[in-house]
């Protein structure tokens, strides 16, 4: 059975939809109506990524990471993924910028960073599934 986690949103990402919204509404205000447009495309852009963001687990040992209609869906196999860690930005005493989970995979190293709602329960999953 597919095991699904929905991505949470970060403090940054409410800050950027709050600063597009205000120079969607600016520019329509000083009716610049091509800038306006194109903040508001932005602005529908990024709240479909956000909305639809998941990441999901499925029997045959994948982990599929769906980030929207507009974007490409990325697979990766369980048994290619090294490692799974939680991880964090600048971090100020216990405080961190944010916290996310990095997932190392393939030969090359390369890595993704996740932002599950349930970060322990997505960790254990892929840790169980990848044994």
């Amino acid at each position: 059975m597919n095991r699904v986690f929905h991505a949470r949103i970060a403090a940054g990402q409410y800050l950027f939809l709050s600063l597009v919204t205000f120079i969607t509404v600016f520019c329509m205000w000083q009716k610049h109506a091509a800038v306006g447009v194109f903040a508001m495309l932005l602005l529908v852009f990024t709240i479909e990524r956000l909305i639809h963001t998941t990441y999901t687990v499925t029997p045959q040992g994948t982990l599929e990471l769906y980030y929207g209609r507009f974007a490409r869906r990325k697979t990766l196999l369980l048994k290619d993924i090294t490692s799974v860690e939680r991880a964090s930005s600048m971090r100020v005493g216990r405080f961190a910028g944010m916290r996310y989970v990095l997932i190392h995979y393939g030969v090359m190293g390369q890595s993704v960073a996740l932002l599950p709602v349930k970060e322990g329960e997505f960790i254990r999953l892929i840790r169980e599934r990848m044994e």
